[in-house]
């Protein structure tokens, strides 16, 4: 019997995870917390959380070299700086494009809506929420978002060192600090093109073969993918519930719309009508990265399977595959930008503070600039958000964050998978700007 597509099973592996979860919290709700049942759910819950982290550490084991292989056998092949500087132009250009237009759609959403904001007033019970939750919160997450408070805007200057690590091999096992690890890779193989031929050869003959390598490496691993994503939604599921989303419903389905919107109307439409490519060819090709980013809410643990998709599924060849991909899961989060505009403005509406035009446009602004510069900053987003309402004047930023992380990781899921489609779609779009002739 044929085995079902690698996104069939990953699908599959996500329903039943999900359904697998909510007959756990039925029992357990009929049997109370102290019963057999109970132990039992939560002997599972543990085995599929030490599963789970197996699988991705898996994943996570093959970035760097995934990274150096393909970038420095991509931009090798460019042939010298001057093919790197057009491609590397291009690449900025559209990523900065995609990510605008993300946040002006969160923008018109969050002013259409209006999540926080009950018959043109602030919502008394949305704010109640935010204090309960954070009178209630345990002390990781009080401890997380005290953290990122401490952040200053001069923090994104980080970024810059970051790019240049003192020890490659040190940022190569952090990855917060992958932008370094790219770096290197590009200066190593603008280097190579500087060789003699027949060493040049030969050195770029080395990281093809281990990039072909490293590919196969990805499928071995991608075969264990939907025992890994049961065992890393079957947790979520479980402990997130129904009940958390009752009082930020607008606000979760705002930010939700937002996403949809640019996955499926926004990005689409570009790649049609602007550059001539079948957007659901592609779509159909990027399938399981998709569901796998989906499931893992990591866009730099999901990127070799990007790139296993892009080659194979969309025909975009290695060098732009291995330029594009890897500089796209550090820097370019389309889903996050809006996402961190949708949460400000949320945040201004429930503390009943009018953003002016100039006020939304600084919004704007600030979330597309943190979106790029938080690279290698932990809990990025959340970062963002409380400079972005800081830097505002909105006042009760941590409070409201606070109650903001509690919908934040199905949320997160979500983005992950705007994120890692949008590195696919400017893949796509700068190999035909470059003239190569694509499946889709």
């Amino acid at each position: 019997m044929k085995r079902p597509a690698a996104h069939w099973q990953i699908l599959i592996a996500l329903v039943l995870a999900t359904l697998t979860a909510l007959v756990f919290r039925f029992l357990e709700a009929g049997a109370g917390e102290s019963s057999a049942i109970a132990g039992f759910v939560g002997s599972v819950i543990k085995g599929c959380g030490f599963l789970g982290d197996l699988f991705m550490r898996a994943l996570k084991m093959l970035i760097v070299p995934l990274i150096l292989t393909s970038v420095v056998s991509g931009i090798s092949s460019l042939q010298g700086v001057k093919g790197f500087g057009r491609l590397g132009a291009k690449t900025a250009m559209v990523y900065l494009s995609t990510g605008l237009a993300a946040i002006l759609m969160g923008l018109f959403l969050v002013n259409v809506i209006r999540p926080g904001l009950e018959n043109g007033a602030p919502n008394p019970v949305i704010r109640q929420a935010f204090e309960r939750s954070a009178a209630s919160a345990d002390d990781e997450v009080t401890a997380k978002v005290a953290e990122a408070g401490s952040r200053k805007a001069g923090d994104y200057l980080e970024v810059f060192r970051q790019m240049l690590p003192e020890n490659v091999f040190q940022a190569a096992t952090d990855n917060s600090q992958l932008l370094g690890v790219i770096v290197f890779s590009i200066l190593f193989a603008a280097a190579i093109t500087r060789l003699p031929e027949g060493e040049m050869a030969t050195v770029q003959q080395f990281f093809r073969s281990a990039n072909d390598a490293m590919v196969i490496v990805t499928g071995w691993v991608m075969a264990l993918a939907p025992l890994g994503v049961y065992a890393l939604i079957l947790p979520v599921v479980h402990k997130t519930g129904p009940d958390l989303f009752v009082n930020l419903g607008k606000y979760f389905a705002t930010v939700l719309a937002g996403l949809f919107l640019h996955l499926f109307i926004v990005l689409p439409c570009v790649l049609k009508f602007l550059f001539g490519i079948h957007p659901w060819e592609h779509m159909r090709a990027m399938r399981p990265a998709l569901l796998l980013a989906f499931s893992t809410a990591s866009s730099s643990g999901s990127l070799p399977v990007t790139m296993r998709c892009v080659q194979e599924g969309s025909g975009v060849s290695k060098r732009i595959t291995g330029f594009t991909l890897p500089l796209g899961s550090t820097v370019n989060t389309d889903g996050t930008a809006l996402y961190e505009c949708v949460a400000v403005m949320f945040v201004a509406q429930v503390m009943g503070v009018q953003l002016s035009f100039a006020g939304q446009f600084f919004v704007v602004v600030a979330a597309l600039l943190t979106s790029i510069g938080v690279a290698g900053i932990p809990s990025a987003s959340l970062v963002a958000i409380l400079l972005i309402l800081k830097s505002s004047g909105i006042p009760g930023a941590e409070t409201a964050v606070v109650a903001l992380l509690a919908v934040d990781r199905l949320l997160d899921m979500s983005r992950t998978a705007v994120n890692v489609f949008g590195d696919s779609c400017v893949a796509v779009i700068v190999a035909k700007t470059e003239g190569e002739t694509l499946k889709v």
